[in-house]
């Protein structure tokens, strides 16, 4: 299983040694494994002997993404958050580095958020993207601090990877994340992870607003328990 994780994450062909760096088995065993998921066409090699997901395991995805979107399975929750407390709410994940809001609720406020549905941006400045940095493990998180470029867009930002590491571990053991000016001076941001019922976290849910409003008093008394108890609903919803 941990063979057919590592080929489904790392999006791309690898080598039977890159795989079998990846799950730390020898490349005998390894070769064994994959034979195994050869044989079920779960994966195929190509040309240059590289291992890649196989055709079945597509088909497969097809029919699960028929029944589970997440987007469809969050945005009631975004709305009612909304109702309740008029600020922007964002459904986020993280693909290639960056966070993508794959779908917001804005608050019929006049302030408006950096981010809009289908944006791309920076992880490490962001409630939702160190939400989910949190949640790396080690080797991925150390590939993310060598690849991003870490540009301080506010006083607040954490610009340095030493700095961060030492936040995302505060924040897993926490569980939420806030963006305190990090990204935009006088916006302020909550988030919570979305997980499913094996506890692998899918994407973050968060709330967005102008720091007069976003107090630490208003986040973490009134907001913080709201959001826990939406992607708890959320997880028993989730497939």
């Amino acid at each position: 299983m941990k063979i057919f994780e590592e080929l489904v994450y790392c999006g791309e062909p690898l080598p039977l040694t890159r795989l079998s760096e990846k799950v730390g088995l020898n490349i005998s065993t390894v070769h064994r494994l994959v034979n195994t998921l050869l044989h079920l066409n779960y994966v195929e090699q190509n040309k240059e002997g590289l291992y890649k997901l196989g055709l079945l395991t597509y088909q497969m995805a097809e029919l699960i993404n028929r029944d589970f979107d997440l987007r469809e399975v969050v945005r009631p929750f975004l709305e009612d958050i909304v109702r309740q407390f008029n600020e922007t709410s964002n459904l986020v994940v993280f693909e290639n580095n960056q966070v993508v809001y794959l779908d917001q609720v804005e608050s019929n406020n006049m302030v408006r958020m950096f981010a809009s549905v289908g944006s791309r941006g920076p992880a490490y400045c962001t409630g939702a993207g160190k939400m989910l940095l949190s949640y790396l493990n080690e080797q991925e998180l150390a590939e993310y601090m060598q690849e991003t470029n870490f540009v301080s867009h506010t006083e607040n930002t954490f610009a340095n990877p030493g700095k961060l590491k030492l936040e995302l571990l505060k924040i897993k053991e926490q569980g939420y994340s806030l963006d305190l000016e990090e990204r935009e001076i006088g916006v302020r941001c909550l988030s919570v992870p979305i997980e499913n019922r094996e506890g692998r976290v899918l994407g973050a849910l968060s709330i967005s607003g102008p720091s007069a409003r976003m107090t630490m008093e208003f986040i973490m008394l009134e907001l913080l328990p709201v959001l826990r108890k939406k992607t708890e609903k959320i997880k028993e919803k989730i497939r």
